[in-house]
């Protein structure tokens, strides 16, 4: 009968009461209000605080219920059920799951657990000690789910004190590791300072608040260890204890996470912009290696961007070129708008040109006898570089992956130049990435997820501004003596931006795909958001125009 009720147990935790009742009184799915994610306080301003109340009782009564049930064979039995109860409510047979493997944390469940015990015979005083930690954990460090880990830690340590079975001890213990494991995230969020506390919950978009999110990745294994969850290994790596292969193959069994917010951003028009910093902790290699587990791991990202109540999701650096260039991930999470950021990124190429062209010629050299290369010249941010600087250099060489597009689009830029009564400099068109050792300038905007431009491609002494999303040019190409490689697309958002990661573009700067995301957001054009690999003219010039409105300013 015993192992009746404890499978019965198992079921009643898995039944999404919480999840039921708050779907039929609000038609909301509580999955995009969560406390953890939201705060308290947003989680009952957008549910309504009766049905929030009632789905927390109705955990609480599933977890009482269970562990009186198992209480009728002692405390040890109501301890595993209670082990039981919580692993149903996290681990819910696909029936019950409604399409996700897993629910909410369980803070219900965990309480209803206790008052279950008391009710099975756990001492007046071993209640009270468990519920006063878990109070004084709240009021001491204002976070939620430190107080609701509190509960099982505390009940595991003074339960090995009491007479109870062996197994009885070890399914304590356990259900302490399942919450551990089950509030991990919130745990990472803890130590980075980026979980809602009690009184601060973070902003939802409104009339004055704007947010939005941007995925981010490691580009070295040192970048991992920016974040204080990842930062204990290091020191294991460096010490040859573990190596980097196993820690890029734990990585990729990790989900997307929350590891940094930006604050600060204030536009022209007064409004706040808030960006959470989405991780899934692949390096770049893995990401191009392994593309499904990158379209998987985005997918994943943008949803927890809705989690978070955001209402545009940005995909950074070698996300952008992840499921046909966030198409994939658009589809599988229309919830939420998706961009690449490539009509913003395309537009900073406008406005940074100019300073660069004069700051070259400041170096005693004269464009008029310069040679000048642009690369990925069949696409259109490259293509616009090539019209841009055509009349002011003396010899420029197009490389692209199509020839024969190549010298129509050569044909036409000469009639335009020459239409206009501009000089018409020499124009060689090419297949071959060598041609471009001969230039003085190097332009390079192209949609590979591999670098391109290796150290044999450019000569001594040279330029090169690397529009690419990722990086077209290889790190090794900074060794070369005398050659400058500038990153394309920088911009420096309104206000005064703060944040807790490196992003490696300067103190108070981004790329150009994350001020997309946030001009987006702010100015709600979703239909100008960047997907796939073609970039509209009109997009381009809007995300200029309003990026310069709202007080965007491009570093160059």
């Amino acid at each position: 009968m015993v192992f009746v009720l404890a499978i019965l147990s198992y079921v009643i935790g898995a039944l999404p009461l919480g999840y039921w009742a708050i779907r039929r009184l609000t038609g909301q799915d509580p999955r995009l209000a969560s406390a953890y994610n939201l705060g308290l306080e947003n989680t009952l301003k957008r549910l309504g605080t009766v049905p929030a109340l009632l789905a927390w009782g109705l955990d609480f009564l599933k977890g009482l219920l269970a562990v009186w049930l198992g209480g009728q064979w002692g405390l040890s039995w109501a301890v595993v059920f209670a082990l039981l109860v919580y692993l149903g409510h996290l681990y819910p047979p696909r029936l019950f799951s409604e399409g996700a493997l897993l629910r909410g944390r369980g803070a219900g469940v965990l309480v209803g657990i206790i008052f279950g015990l008391y009710l099975s015979g756990l001492a007046y005083w071993l209640t009270l000690a468990v519920l006063s930690v878990a109070v004084l954990a709240l009021l001491w460090g204002r976070y939620a789910s430190l107080a609701v880990i509190g509960i099982p830690a505390t009940l595991a340590l003074l339960l090995t004190l009491e007479p109870i079975t062996a197994w009885a001890k070890l399914a304590a213990w356990t259900l302490l590791l399942a919450t551990l494991w089950r509030y991990k995230e919130n745990i990472g969020r803890m130590l980075e300072g980026t979980e809602p506390r009690l009184g601060e919950p973070p902003p939802l978009p409104s009339e004055k608040q704007v947010v939005c999110a941007f995925m981010i990745h490691p580009l070295t294994i040192d970048d991992l260890f920016q974040s204080p969850r990842f930062r204990w290994a290091r020191a294991l790596v460096k010490r040859g204890l573990v190596s980097q292969a196993l820690v890029e193959n734990l990585a990729e069994a990790i989900r997307p996470m929350k590891v940094g917010e930006l604050r600060g951003v204030k536009t022209a028009d007064g409004r706040e912009i808030r960006c959470h910093l989405i991780s899934a902790p692949l390096l770049p290699h893995q990401i191009t290696g392994k593309p499904e587990l990158a379209a998987q791991r985005a997918i994943q990202g943008a949803r927890l961007a809705k989690e978070l109540g955001c209402t545009v999701v940005g995909l950074g650096a070698f996300w952008s070129v992840v499921g046909d260039k966030g198409k994939m991930v658009q589809e599988a999470v229309p919830q939420i708008e998706v961009t690449n950021g490539g009509a913003y990124t395309a537009g900073t190429v406008k406005a940074a040109i100019p300073g660069i062209l004069a700051h070259f010629e400041q170096t005693g050299r004269k464009l008029k006898d310069a040679t000048a290369a642009v690369v990925g010249a069949n696409g259109v941010v490259a293509f616009g570089i090539a019209r841009q600087i055509a009349p002011l250099v003396g010899k420029l060489i197009l490389v692209g992956r199509n020839l024969e597009r190549l010298e129509k689009s050569a044909s036409t830029l000469k009639q335009n130049l020459e239409r206009k009564g501009q000089p018409v400099p020499e124009i060689v068109t090419t297949l071959e990435m060598a041609a471009i050792r001969e230039a003085d300038l190097v332009f390079t905007a192209t949609s590979d997820p591999q670098p391109v431009i290796f150290p044999q491609h450019v000569k001594p002494g040279a330029w090169i501004y690397d529009e690419g999303v990722p990086p077209d040019v290889d790190e090794s190409v900074k060794e070369v003596p005398g050659v400058r490689v500038i990153p394309g697309g920088v911009v420096r958002p309104p206000g005064a931006m703060t944040g807790n990661l490196d992003l490696h573009f300067g103190e108070g700067a981004v790329p150009a795909c994350l001020a997309e995301t946030m001009i987006l957001a702010a100015e709600q054009a979703y239909e100008r958001k960047s997907l796939g690999g073609e970039t509209k003219s009109e997009n381009i010039q809007f995300f200029v125009e309003r990026a310069e409105a709202l007080g965007f300013r491009v570093v160059d």
